[in-house]
Order: structure tokens, then sequence, then C-alpha cells
């Protein structure tokens, strides 16, 4: 029943796209866009992706909520040194571990949120080791090394509280035959 509500929410997204491409909505449009995402989630499916955890609401609004202060800090930081005088900022490449992180899913969420803040990017992720290797502007001080290092801390251990409690986690039957 899971896999059917997923396709049909996926057929209609792919036609609100379609839609929202043609810029009005008709007949023809939604009728056409049913038929294109058909044919995308035909010849084109998606691998299925196990989940594992269950989602905790209040957890996940703690986690949207501090990616938001995140993303007005960061925004100011990086804009304050675009404007400010003197010599450009320094900039270093540095590690991230997240070895609470089991799912890949997860994983791949926490690199968005990462990649999102302005002044980082994720240049490289060790899948296996759980590590992300982070490109950041003004790592000129410790202070702001460690910064990044309790950002790290903080948003990994609200993705495991969102998605992830070991109270609720269930391997997918791929991970427990070592297929994951």
């Amino acid at each position: 029943m899971r896999h059917l509500a997923l396709r049909i929410w996926l057929l209609c997204f792919l036609m609100l796209v379609w839609v929202l491409l043609w810029g009005h909505v008709s007949v023809a449009n939604v009728a056409s866009g049913l038929i294109v995402a058909a044919v995308i989630t035909v010849l084109l499916p998606l691998p299925s992706v196990p989940v594992e955890g269950k989602l905790h609401p209040l957890s996940l609004l703690k986690l949207v909520a501090l990616v938001g202060y995140y993303l007005v800090l960061s925004s100011f930081q990086v804009a304050w040194m675009a404007i400010r005088p003197g010599p450009p900022p320094l900039v270093a490449v540095l590690r991230a571990n997240l070895p609470e992180l089991k799912s890949d899913l997860v994983l791949a969420l926490a690199v968005n949120i990462f990649n999102l803040i302005p002044g980082s990017i994720v240049l490289e992720i060790d899948q296996a080791r759980r590590i992300l290797y982070v490109h950041l502007i003004d790592v000129g001080s410790e202070a702001t090394v460690q910064r990044f290092y309790r950002q790290v801390e903080q948003v990994q251990r609200l993705l495991v509280a969102a998605f992830e409690r070991e109270s609720d986690w269930q391997p997918s039957p791929d991970r427990e035959a070592g297929r994951a």
C-alpha cells in the first residue's frame, strides 16, 4: 500500500512540475503531464530507498530551525567577508566525521544541509566511514574551526533524533544481508 501511495505521489509531483513548466493549468497540460510522468517512471525508475527509522516531527522541527539559523548567520558572515576591507579570508578543507548516521538517505540529507549553508560545500563523501570533506571559507582562527565542528555535531545529533533513534531503528533486509 505504501509503495502504491509513493508511486501516485511521484506521478502527481511530476505532473505538477509539467504544468508549472507550461505556465497554466488546463486539461491538456494535466493529461499530458500525467502521460509524461508515467513514461518517466516506467522508463527511468528510481531505485528503492529503504526507510529504516521513524520520523520524529518535533526533532525535525528543531533541525529545520537550526539549519535556518545557520543559513541566516552564514549568509551575513559571507556578505560581511565580501564587503569588509582587508585580505581575503583563509579557506580550508576540513573533515567532518558523522559516525552516528546509519542510513545513506540521512547521510545524503546531511550533505545537502552542509551544501546549503553559505560558505561551505562538501567536496567528497566517504560513504563507508561516514566522513565528509568540506571546503570552508574563513577558517582564520581556531574559534571558527571549532564552530564548524560544533555545527557538524549539532546537525548529526538532530538528524539522529529526527530520523534514526536507536529505539526505532530497523535495518532493511538488504543491510542485514550485507548488500547495503
